[in-house]
C-alpha cells in the first residue's frame, strides 16, 4: 500500500499539476484572444453593415470617420466615467485600437455623439468594432484622437459644438473659424449654427483650403432648410470675378461656380421641403461639379472647380448680384462641415448621409448586447481585492515586497528539503536491506582488497547503489568500515582479530561524532524558516501601524472624517499582516513536516550506530568473554 502511493504521488499528481497549469494557460490565453484587455470590464458589438438597407456599396470605403449616437437604450452611462474618458473603440481583430473623439458626452441626458475612424467598410459583409468602457482600476485616461479620426485629405471639420466660441477645426490644419455665429441647439448633431441671413461666420484663407482650377474637392454638411427663398446663399467663397456658391432657391439646393467669365448654376430639382434635416454634399472633379443630397445625385454643373485662395464666407446676405437675380439671406441651421481636398466616392458620400442621420443606427448602425468581462483577472481587479491593492502606500508595497521575498525563499528551502529527505530516505532502506545480511558476518568489513565493504556485499545495482552511497547511514557506515580496517591487519588470523573496549569506544566515538555532522547536514537552512514564521508577522503588523498612521494623518490633514476615505487605507493597511501570515503560516507547516522527517532519519542513526557498535563487539571481543 505504501508503495502505491507513493508511485501515485511521485507519478500522477505532477501529470495532474501540470495538467491543470496547463489548461488554465489555454483559458487564458484563449480569453485574451477575445477580451481587448482586462481592465475594461464592459463591451458592446457594433455592426457597420453597408452591403443593404439604405446603403448598398458597390464597393470598399477606406477612412470612413462613423458617428457613434449613445443613448440610454444603446449604452449604460452610469457604468462609464464622467466625460466618457473610459470610451476605446477596437477593430474586429480584437487588437487594433481605433482613433475617435468625443463631441458631446453628457451623462446626465444620456447622449452622447462619438467620431469612430473605421479603417474600411466592405462592400461584401458587415464590418464589426467593438466598444469597450467602465474601466474597473478609474485610471484609464482619455483615449481620445480627434486629430487622427480624420485622414490627411480632410482639410476642415466643424462639429459647431463651441457654444458661443468660434468653430474649432478638429483636424490636424487648425483652419478655426475667425469668429462666433449663432449657436442652434437641437442640431442634427448636438450644437449646430444657426445661419439667418444677417450674422455670417468667416474662415480665414489658409494653403491646405486652396483651389486649383479644375481640381478636386468635397464640400459636405448638414443643412435645415427654413421656408423657401430665393437665391439664398449659406457658403460662398469669391476672389475678384470668380466665386464658389452654395445655396437654396426656393427650397432647391444649388451650386454656382464661375467658368470662363460667366456664372453657372446647377439644374433644378425637386424642392425640399422646409424646416427639415438634409445631407447636402458638393464633389469637385476634372470638369464637373456634383451636388449630391442625402447621399444621392441631385443635380450637376459642367464646369471645373474655379482657383480660389480666399476666406470663406458661412451665411449672407444673398449672392450680391453676381446671379442674374438679387438674393436674400438664407435663413436656417447647418451642422457637421466638412471640406476635403479629394473627391470623395458616392460610397462614402452615401455612408456619411445615411449613417450620421437619425435613422442611421436602425438603417447602417446596429447595436449588440453588454458582454461583461468574467474572467478571475477581472474579477480580481474589480473586487474588494482590487480597491484594496490599489489603496496600498509606498511603505505598504515595501513590507509586502520584503515578505514575498521571505515567502520565495522559504518555499525554496521547503522544497528543496522535501526533496532531499526523500532522496536518504529511498537511500537509506536501500542500505539496511544491505546491513542485514552483511551484519550476520562482519569479517567482510576487513577486507581492503575489494570493495565488498564499500558496496555492503555488493549485490545492488549501480542506480540503488548511488542512492545509497548518498545517504547518511551510509556515510556513518563508511566511517565504521574505515576505523575498523584501520585498527585490524588482514594478515592477521582470525583468532588475533580483537577490538579492545578502548578501541570499541573510539569507533563509537567516530560514529556519534559522524552522526552529528549529517544531524547539521540536515537541520541546515532550517533556520529560514524559523525567521520566516518568527518574522513574517512581526513584518506584516509593521507595515499594518505604519499604514493605519499614514491614513490617520492624512484624514488630519484634510480636516474632516469620511469612511470613504478612511476604509480603503486601513484595509490595505492590513493586506500587510495578511501577507505576513501569509508567509509564516505555510512555513510553520512546512517547518513541522520537515522536523519531523528530520527526527526519523536521525533516529534511523541513533539505532544504526548502537546496532552497529554491538555487532562489532559481538564479533571481534575476545574468547569467553
Amino acid at each position: 500500500m505504501r508503495t502505491l502511493i507513493a508511485r501515485v504521488k511521485n507519478r500522477i499528481l505532477p501529470f495532474l499539476l501540470v495538467f491543470g497549469l496547463s489548461a488554465m494557460g489555454c483559458a487564458v490565453t484563449a480569453h485574451a484572444s477575445s477580451w481587448w484587455k482586462s481592465e475594461w470590464t464592459l463591451r458592446k458589438k457594433i455592426v457597420l453593415d453597408a452591403t443593404g438597407v439604405g446603403v448598398a456599396l458597390t464597393e470598399p470605403v477606406t477612412s470612413v470617420p462613423v458617428l457613434i449616437r449613445l443613448f440610454d437604450g444603446n449604452f449604460q452611462f452610469a457604468s462609464a466615467q464622467p466625460d466618457g474618458s473610459d470610451l476605446r473603440f477596437v477593430a474586429e481583430d480584437g487588437k487594433t485600437v481605433l482613433p475617435y473623439h468625443i463631441e458631446k458626452f453628457d451623462p446626465l441626458l444620456n447622449e452622447a455623439f462619438v467620431w469612430v475612424k473605421v479603417p474600411e467598410l466592405k462592400s461584401s459583409a458587415p464590418t464589426v468594432i467593438w466598444m469597450y468602457y467602465a474601466n474597473a482600476s478609474g485610471k484609464a485616461g482619455k483615449g481620445e484622437d480627434a486629430k487622427g479620426t480624420y485622414d490627411e485629405a480632410t482639410a476642415l471639420v466643424y462639429h459647431f459644438s463651441e457654444h458661443g466660441q468660434p468653430a474649432y477645426d478638429a483636424t490636424t490644419n487648425g483652419n478655426n473659424a475667425q469668429n462666433a455665429g449663432t449657436a442652434s441647439d437641437g442640431a442634427m448633431i448636438g450644437t449646430g449654427l444657426r445661419v439667418d441671413g444677417k450674422t455670417t461666420v468667416t474662415i480665414p484663407t489658409s494653403p491646405g483650403l486652396f483651389w486649383s482650377e479644375g481640381g478636386a474637392m468635397t464640400w459636405s454638411a448638414w443643412v435645415k432648410f427654413g421656408s423657401p427663398q430665393p437665391q439664398a446663399v449659406f457658403f460662398s467663397r469669391r476672389n475678384g470675378a470668380k466665386y464658389f456658391l452654395i445655396g437654396s432657391d426656393n427650397g432647391t439646393p444649388f451650386v454656382a461656380v464661375t467658368y470662363q467669365g460667366a456664372g453657372i448654376r446647377s439644374g433644378v430639382g425637386a424642392a425640399v421641403a422646409p424646416n427639415s434635416w438634409h445631407h447636402l454634399a458638393v464633389v469637385a472633379s476634372g470638369e464637373k461639379v456634383s451636388l449630391l443630397l442625402d447621399g444621392e445625385a441631385y443635380s450637376s454643373v459642367q464646369a471645373p472647380l474655379p482657383a480660389l485662395d480666399g476666406p470663406t464666407v458661412l451665411g449672407g446676405d444673398g449672392v450680391g448680384g453676381l446671379m442674374t437675380t438679387e438674393g436674400s439671406g438664407f435663413n436656417g441651421e447647418m451642422d457637421e462641415l466638412q471640406i476635403s481636398k479629394v473627391a470623395r466616392s458616392a460610397g462614402a458620400i452615401k455612408v456619411a448621409a445615411i449613417g450620421q442621420g437619425r435613422e442611421g443606427t436602425a438603417k447602417f448602425l446596429t447595436f449588440g448586447e453588454d458582454e461583461h468581462e468574467t474572467s478571475w483577472l477581472s474579477a480580481f481587479k474589480t473586487g474588494y481585492i482590487g480597491v484594496i491593492v490599489g489603496s496600498l502606500t509606498v511603505d505598504g508595497w515595501v513590507v509586502i515586497a520584503i515578505l514575498a521575498v521571505m515567502s520565495v525563499i522559504s518555499w525554496f528551502v521547503m522544497v528543496r528539503k522535501a526533496a532531499y529527505l526523500n532522496r536518504i530516505g529511498k537511500g537509506n532502506v536501500n542500505f539496511l536491506n544491505e546491513w542485514s545480511h552483511i551484519s550476520a558476518d562482519l569479517s567482510a568489513l576487513e577486507n581492503t582488497e575489494n570493495n565488498d565493504a564499500k558496496n555492503v556485499g555488493g549485490r545492488l545495482g549501480a542506480k540503488e547503489h548511488r542512492a545509497m552511497v548518498n545517504t547518511p547511514l551510509y556515510r556513518i557506515y563508511h566511517l565504521g568500515i574505515v576505523e575498523i580496517q584501520h585498527r585490524l591487519s588482514a594478515g592477521q588470523n582470525a583468532a588475533d582479530k580483537v577490538l579492545s573496549a578502548r578501541s570499541m569506544q573510539a569507533i563509537r566515538a567516530t560514529l556519534d561524532g559522524g552522526l552529528v555532522r549529517e544531524t547539521h547536514r540536515l537541520n541546515n537552512q532550517m533556520v529560514l524558516l524559523t525567521i520566516a514564521i518568527s518574522g513574517g508577522p512581526f513584518l506584516g503588523l509593521l507595515g499594518t501601524v505604519v499604514g493605519v498612521m499614514i491614513t490617520f494623518a492624512a484624514v488630519a490633514a484634510a480636516g474632516e472624517v469620511n469612511v470613504n476615505a478612511i476604509a480603503p487605507g486601513i484595509a490595505a493597511a492590513l493586506l500587510a499582516t495578511v501577507a505576513g501570515l501569509g508567509v509564516a503560516i505555510p512555513a510553520l507547516f512546512g517547518y513541522n513536516y520537515l522536523l519531523t522527517r528530520i527526527k526519523v532519519v536521525s533516529t534511523d542513526m541513533h539505532v544504526f550506530i548502537d546496532e552497529f557498535v554491538s555487532k562489532l563487539a559481538e564479533f571481534y571481543s575476545e574468547p569467553g568473554e
